[in-house]
């Protein structure tokens, strides 16, 4: 942008003021919103840094100025990281306890009760949302041109693609329990959303999952009461709409897969009346009778 301008005759920080300042954003988040989320800004020059920071001052209640626009990008790439990579950490360990008969979810509660030194992530079925599963990796391709492969972004980014995989292994095994193939299942998932009570599909799990279905042959409906209608993706074009959920109609599913632990969903009625529920979410983890529920 600032070459596009100069060419012209303008001048940065004299005739036009450039900054950069990264979206800082938690979709359903109660606790924040856009004035009380601190906002990092960065400019070109000081004076950029001056006026941006002005700008900003009115509209946040705090401002974090930094000392450039790279440093305020990579404060942006820091914290996606930190995420994906602690996001694929409890992945790759729900994996390994699984095997083990232990309940990583039991364990990270256990866990985030150390008052200093952890915060708890949870695992899932993989990763969704504009940041997170996008972010890390613009780094990754910026590093080649410094010679550096940045190994620990690529790590977790490989771990959190193949979490829907080893959903469907799970879906596979439970199936297969119970003397039914995969091939020509009925299957419902819930939640299409890329996390709770929003109706924000980008990158979404969800997708990965119906498409591995629908590869495996199965017959694959949905149900969001946020997401009606799914839209065309960059990767997905299923062209179908969320199926209302009762008592009978969950009875005729084969398996339904808990992709997105929604608020709204009754988890109670829906095992009850569920011949098998495939949980990615601990969304049934306060259901006493677990006979037909499995953790994935």
């Amino acid at each position: 942008m600032r070459a596009i301008l100069e060419e012209t005759g303008l001048q940065a920080g004299r005739d036009f003021y450039l900054a950069f300042s990264p979206e800082r954003e938690d979709p359903n988040n109660k606790d924040f919103t856009t004035s009380t989320i601190p906002k990092v800004v960065g400019g070109y020059t000081a004076s950029c840094l001056s006026h941006a920071n002005a700008l900003y001052s009115a509209i946040v209640q705090k401002t974090v100025p930094v000392s450039s626009t790279k440093v305020a990008e990579a404060t942006k790439l820091l914290e996606n990281i930190y995420r994906a990579v602690n996001i694929a950490l409890v992945n790759e360990l729900k994996i390994l306890f699984d095997r083990m008969g232990i309940d990583i979810c039991e364990v990270i509660d256990a866990a985030k009760t150390k008052p200093f030194g952890f915060q708890a992530f949870y695992p899932g079925p993989g990763l969704g949302g504009h940041c997170i599963p996008i972010d890390p990796f613009y780094l990754t391709w910026k590093a080649r041109e410094f010679d550096f492969h940045t190994k620990f972004i690529e790590l977790a980014g490989e771990i959190n693609i193949s979490m829907p995989y080893y959903v469907i292994d799970k879906v596979v095994d439970a199936l297969n329990q119970r003397g039914k193939s995969i091939r020509f299942a009925k299957i419902l998932v819930l939640g299409l959303a890329y996390k709770k009570d929003i109706d924000d599909t980008r990158e979404s799990p969800a997708l990965k999952l119906i498409e591995l279905l629908m590869h495996h042959g199965a017959e694959v409906d949905y149900n969001d009461p946020y997401v009606p209608q799914m839209k065309k993706t960059r990767k997905y074009d299923f062209r179908k709409s969320s199926v209302q959920i009762n008592g009978e109609m969950l009875k005729q599913y084969d398996c339904v897969l808990i992709a997105t632990d929604h608020s709204i969903y009754d988890y109670e009625f829906i095992v009850h009346n569920s011949k098998l529920v495939v949980d990615t979410r601990n969304a049934t983890k306060n259901i006493n009778n677990k006979s037909n529920i499995v953790r994935a």
